[in-house]
């Protein structure tokens, strides 16, 4: 019989049509599962356990997190905000598997790895959403092939190296969530080609260079947060064409130059974050224009020049933050149509001129600090007019007149720094009972009367500083009730009679100052049960009799003075 020979190359061809004829013969749900399975089984054995809890039964498409289309093919992946996380890695999930993909979300678990190529294959993906997991490495340049993308979140990772270029060929995107990563290197200069981004977060990396001018061509554009980078130069003023920018931080960065007067055409912004730069120059007079504003922080800077009288314009205004900076001349009156206002911080600049009256107009004011400046004239008397104060911090200016009247029932208070002014008044009358205060300070001043009993109602108190006035009679024993109190200044008044024995039921007291007086008697062996006392100053009084041994049971105190006393 005749033989025949075959050619190799033909055994090569049937084998290799073969195979693929095998492979295609699969239908798509079947190779998406078989993926899902052989994904699954290359995890660590714990994720392993909890996906076959989600994923029982053989149809793929009723597994917890996952859906189908009606051929059965699977359009969304949503595996997480589990009790229990993922742990494991992304390389041996078959992207290729899955080509109906529109959702990908695999946020809050415990991944890690790098995020593989292979991503590059779901060329329908429309969400990736990876954010609050442990992936390392780069962002693949395979990311860009993902043309329908509208959202990509990779926040809460531990990405490293640069932003690829080729993520500007995601021209559909919308949303663009880099933040909290190790991201380093400038922001692409050509990022305005993503014209269709609402929101940007490159927040919390290691990025450096300048603010691209080509953000101005970002139109739709409504939140961008740039926040604790490396970012230098001024700020561009083609920031100002983004008309829809609700959202603006630019915080914590190395920013130069003066705020561009541009910013007043951002009319749609309710956030602006500029705090913790170095930006200079005045606050422009179209910062006013901006009448959807509700927070403006600009802390922390070098600014110098006036508040705006402009900044009366913004009666949706609710956070006034402007501490830290070199700002001069008075607080502007039209401050006081800022009527939703419930912080305003102004400390540490160079203020000068009376505090207006018309702050008695803030109604929502939770927090007013204007402390280190030069204001004098007196505070507003009705400050706490609306009844929410819980802070207020004058200090350390020139202020004169009485306390305001409206701080006798301002019950809402937890912490008051008025000392280092020339304010007067009678403690007694001025101040009342505050269950939720913490700390008051009113030394250096000219405060007069005697103490109230009404502060051993004050259960919250951990400090108490009144030293330096003109405070007259006795220690009420009542204050033993304040059972948190820790600090205790009443040096240099004219308090007189002896120490209450009820001191002693202060066990948390660790500084305790009674210098300069007129007490008298013997100092109280109570005062051995203050076992956390470290600092306790009575020089310079009337009191005889002995040492009391008990000061013996006080171990940590270190720092004792008793001289200049009988």
């Amino acid at each position: 019989m005749p033989s025949f020979s075959i050619p190799f190359t033909l055994i090569i061809f049937f084998l290799v049509f073969a195979s693929f004829h095998a492979f295609s013969s699969k239908t798509i749900p079947s190779r998406e599962a078989e993926a899902l399975l052989k994904w699954k089984a290359s995890l660590p054995r714990s994720t392993q356990t909890l996906l076959s809890s989600l994923w029982d039964g053989s149809n793929h498409c009723n597994w917890t997190g996952i859906t189908c289309n009606n051929a059965g093919s699977v359009t969304k992946m949503i595996l997480g905000e589990y009790e229990l996380k993922l742990r494991g890695t992304l390389n041996n999930l078959n992207f290729f598997s899955f080509p109906n993909l529109i959702w990908l979300q695999l946020r809050n678990n415990s991944l890690y790895g790098s995020i593989p190529s292979q991503i590059g294959n779901l060329s329908n993906l429309n969400f990736l959403d990876l954010s609050c997991n442990n992936f390392s490495g780069n962002i693949p340049l395979e990311i860009g092939l993902l043309k329908s993308l509208s959202t990509l979140s990779l926040r809460y990772n531990s990405i490293s190296g640069s932003i690829p270029r080729e993520i500007l060929n995601l021209t559909k995107l919308h949303h663009l969530d880099l933040a909290h990563n190790n991201i380093f290197g400038s922001i692409p200069s050509d990022i305005g080609r993503l014209s269709s981004l609402s929101l940007l977060f490159l927040n919390q990396n290691h990025l450096t260079g300048t603010i691209p001018i080509s953000i101005g061509d970002l139109q739709n554009l409504s939140q961008f947060v740039l926040v604790d980078n490396r970012l230098n130069g001024s700020i561009p003023k083609e920031i100002g064409m983004i008309r829809f920018l609700g959202l603006l931080d630019l915080s914590n960065n190395y920013l130069t130059g003066p705020i561009p007067s541009e910013i007043g055409n951002l009319s749609n912004i309710n956030y602006l974050y500029l705090w913790c730069n170095n930006l200079s120059g005045s606050i422009p007079s179209e910062i006013g224009m901006l009448k959807s504003l509700f927070e403006l922080q600009l802390s922390n800077n070098s600014l110098t020049g006036g508040i705006p009288d402009s900044i009366g314009n913004l009666t949706n205004l609710e956070n006034l933050v402007l501490h830290f900076n070199g700002l001069s001349g008075p607080i502007p009156p039209s401050m006081g149509n800022l009527n939703k206002l419930s912080i305003l911080k102004v400390f540490e600049n160079s203020l000068s001129g009376l505090v207006p009256q018309t702050l008695n107009n803030l109604t929502h004011l939770q927090i007013l600090q204007v402390s280190y400046n030069h204001l004098n004239g007196s505070l507003p008397d009705n400050v706490c007019l609306g009844g929410l104060l819980t802070h207020i911090a004058a200090n350390n200016n020139n202020l004169t007149g009485l306390i305001p009247s409206s701080l006798r029932n301002c019950t809402s208070l937890y912490r008051v720094r008025l000392e280092g002014n020339h304010l007067t008044g009678n403690i007694s009358e001025a101040f009342g009972i505050y269950p939720n205060l913490n700390f008051i300070s009113l030394s250096n001043n000219n405060i007069f009367g005697e103490l109230s009993p009404n502060w051993g109602q004050c259960h919250n108190l951990t400090s108490l500083q009144i030293s330096n006035n003109n405070i007259s009679g006795r220690i009420p024993f009542e204050l033993g009730h304040a059972t948190q109190l820790q600090e205790l200044h009443l040096s240099l008044n004219h308090l007189n009679g002896e120490i209450p024995k009820e001191l002693g039921k202060l066990t948390m007291m660790n500084r305790l100052f009674l210098s300069g007086n007129q007490f008298s008697g013997k100092i109280p062996s109570e005062i051995g049960f203050l076992s956390q006392i470290e600092q306790l100053d009575l020089a310079s009084n009337n009191f005889s009799g002995p040492i009391p041994d008990d000061l013996g049971n006080c171990f940590k105190l270190f720092n004792l003075n008793l001289s200049n006393n009988n």
